[in-house]
């Protein structure tokens, strides 16, 4: 369980990394591209070194979010039981935001991986527009492929709701360590 300061529960809202399009598979088959695999290592590294272990992962049923969950962990992140939801795949931000109101109050940190536009909308959705403007302004900007949005709230996983987040920190591959990439 990882603790952070002043949040009672974390939420590692995670991007997939980058994908295939070259494959001509359905979109919920894609594979990750080789990008995307070093990606996927690089969060892993970073989940490690910002000393955040999930005590729950969350993870779309889809190929890409699947490798992805792999390849973080093959970056050396600790994570507690994975449940892969194909409600993930479709869900808008409310439905998701329904999905962490569920999650037991035994469980502290919880990593979610899926999808754009829908994470992108659920992060802004969910953490008050404070705290650093450079994380705000780069996901303002875009939410890529394997960005990482840590949010903390006090209270239960039922108390979540829109605008009570606190973005703790929010990071994109280009900003990890370059061993992370090569």
């Amino acid at each position: 369980m990882t603790e952070v300061p002043g949040s009672e529960r974390v939420l590692i809202v995670l991007r997939h990394a980058k994908s295939s399009w070259s494959t001509g598979l359905p979109d919920h088959e894609r594979p990750l591209s080789p990008r995307g695999r070093r990606d996927g290592v690089a969060v892993g590294e970073w989940l490690t070194a910002q000393g955040l272990v999930p005590d729950r992962a969350l993870v779309s049923t889809s190929e890409r979010t699947r490798q992805t969950l792999a390849r973080v962990l093959a970056g050396g992140a600790e994570i507690g039981p994975v449940e892969f939801l194909r409600d993930i795949y479709d869900a808008d931000a409310h439905d998701l935001l329904r999905l962490v109101q569920a999650t037991d109050n035994a469980v502290h940190t919880v990593l979610l991986i899926g999808h754009n536009p829908t994470l992108e909308e659920f992060v802004h959705l969910l953490a008050r527009r404070v705290g650093n403007r450079e994380w705000w302004a780069s996901m303002d900007a875009k939410f890529p492929t394997s960005a990482v949005a840590v949010i903390g709230f006090d209270g239960d996983w039922t108390d979540v709701e829109p605008g009570v987040g606190a973005l703790l920190n929010y990071a994109v591959p280009r900003g990890m360590p370059e061993r992370s990439r090569t």
